[in-house]
């Protein structure tokens, strides 16, 4: 099947055409006639898989030219990156279609994007922190959203976002169309669903867990974090064959860490990024490795699901995730839109328990291989890899939890005085005192006497 055989219009084609889209994947060509039959629908398919362009074709091909300002079509996404890039994906589909899309998200002024709303917006992609500070603004009404699509919902859960995402549904009209994209089903998920969705049609590509066939796994086991370090300073070394590298890290502490070890050998092709960076910070270091001014970049897990880049050449692991499904998004950033990729997990022996949690998901070995014999193996650790020194029989050093806190503390001499005025203040007091009735000049000179 090609796009030509679905129900596209004319403008759609040729923006698929430009893009050099001929063949929809198999979320993309079962999903088209269930969204636009106007049901709610569910959709279970792996990060890859174009997941965007199958809820937002049959969504552009009902969509009519309107000059109303209340948006239309609502897309809730859990990070600000994916919402950046979502509306990106839509202004390629709508590049010979009047349509009006607007990205809103965190990190940046308020003010510009109520402004932006104010004019007039057909779709609104949104993350759901600013979405819902924007309606309480009274900046967005959402009384004329005829389609609602919340990607990656169970992101959305993991950060938080339960409470806007409850009171956003609630404020929209009952008689719309609800779509869902999700990578993995939760049973947090499926709460939502049930309590939101009428009797959805679901459709599932791949079941949760199931590996991308053109992903090769390999896996190390690696002692610690500086060996790691060194094991991908020889990796990386080969520019030919890691061209476009991903490395994944648990924690934001450790991203930085990491990063700025290796800028000292690869200094201007490395960047990093994490929440804790500013949004412009983001943006740029991922438009430097979409381009190839960078050839590696240090993410964290809350980038996992935001980033959508082309011909990565090879996620690593740096570390073995807690949650599976975390592996799962990891890795589905290489061996996208049916092209080929390399995934390297590395694992200390502390993380092989989390590393069988991973292959129990997937129902398979990940293939492990031998440390190459010139990796130094380095014997220093890092202050979260040292062991905790408890000191179990020593009474001085056990903390009372009973005792108060240090806002509660007695005062210290000094501290006890109390403020009277000033002795000069009371002597002038002592001396002359109020007359007792209103009038009598006479009532200080006779108390004097």
């Amino acid at each position: 099947m090609t796009f030509h055989d679905l129900n596209l219009n004319t403008p759609l084609l040729n923006a698929l055409e430009d893009l050099k889209f001929q063949t929809p994947t198999p979320i993309q060509e079962q999903a088209f006639s269930s969204i636009m039959s106007g049901k709610d629908v569910v959709g279970i398919a792996q990060t890859g898989t174009g997941k965007t362009f199958a809820y937002m074709l049959p969504i552009l091909r009902m969509l009519k030219y309107s000059e109303q300002k209340n948006p239309r079509v609502l897309v809730m996404v859990p990070t600000r990156e994916l919402a950046v890039q979502v509306a990106e994906e839509i202004e390629k589909l709508t590049k010979y279609i009047n349509t009006r899309v607007v990205a809103i998200y965190g990190g940046v002024n308020i003010n510009t994007q109520h402004q932006d709303l104010l004019q007039g917006q057909d779709i609104v992609v949104a993350t759901p922190g600013r979405l819902y500070d924007l309606v309480l603004r009274r900046a967005l009404q959402l009384k004329s959203i005829q389609k609602l699509v919340i990607d990656e919902v169970d992101v959305m859960l993991d950060l938080g976002f339960r409470f806007q995402i409850i009171n956003i549904l609630e404020l929209l009209p009952d008689n719309r169309q609800s779509i869902m994209f999700s990578a993995t089903m939760t049973e947090a998920v499926e709460e939502l669903i049930d309590e939101n969705f009428k009797t959805p049609e679901k459709i599932s590509v791949a079941i949760s867990g199931t590996p991308l066939e053109n992903i090769e796994q390999r896996g190390y086991l690696i002692p610690n974090f500086h060996t790691k370090v060194n094991f991908l300073r020889k990796l990386l070394k080969d520019k030919e064959t890691f061209s476009r590298v991903l490395i994944f890290v648990a924690y934001k502490r450790l991203a930085d860490r990491l990063f700025e070890m290796l800028a000292e050998e690869f200094s201007e092709e490395c960047t990093v990024i994490h929440s804790n960076k500013s949004q412009n910070y983001r943006l740029r270091s991922i438009r430097q490795f979409s381009d190839g001014f960078c050839r590696i970049l240090v993410a964290t897990d809350v980038m996992a699901r935001g980033l959508d880049i082309e011909s990565v050449s090879h996620v690593i692991n740096f570390d073995t995730p807690e949650y599976p499904e975390n592996y799962m998004h990891r890795i589905g950033r290489t061996g996208r839109a049916e092209k080929q990729g390399i995934s390297i997990v590395l694992s200390t022996e502390k993380e092989t328990e989390n590393l069988e949690k991973i292959e129990n998901l997937m129902d398979m070995k990940v293939p492990q291989f031998d440390l190459p014999e010139d990796v130094e193996v380095s014997t220093v650790l890092i202050p979260e890899e040292q062991p905790k020194i408890v000191e179990i029989n020593n009474p001085g050093n056990r903390k009372n939890e009973d005792a108060p806190g240090p806002a509660f503390h007695d005062k210290s001499e000094k501290n006890q005085k109390v403020n009277l005025g000033g002795s000069y203040r009371r002597e002038i007091a002592k001396k002359y005192s109020k007359p007792k009735t209103k009038g009598d000049k006479h009532a200080n000179r006779r108390r004097k006497k």
